[in-house]
């Protein structure tokens, strides 16, 4: 795969990821009030880009682990 599409799968792959997961904590932890928006959006910003790199970075190793699970490698 290369570093392109690996690069566009890891950021598609985690802007919803993160938006779920940020979205969840930022209201588990502050409830819904008229600042909610802004404090979630702070959130993903903060996030995104770690998971975006994470997921980068994991991605070929956790492919060919799960390669090897499903035994298709």
């Amino acid at each position: 795969m290369s570093w392109k599409v690996r690069a566009l799968t890891a950021a598609l792959m985690t802007i919803v990821m993160v938006a779920i997961v940020t979205f969840v904590a930022t209201w588990l932890a502050l409830g819904i009030d008229p600042g909610f928006p802004w404090q979630w959006a702070k959130a993903f910003i903060v996030a995104w880009p770690i998971a975006a790199t994470t997921g980068f970075i994991v991605m070929p190793t956790a492919r060919r682990l799960a390669e090897r699970i499903a035994g298709a490698g």
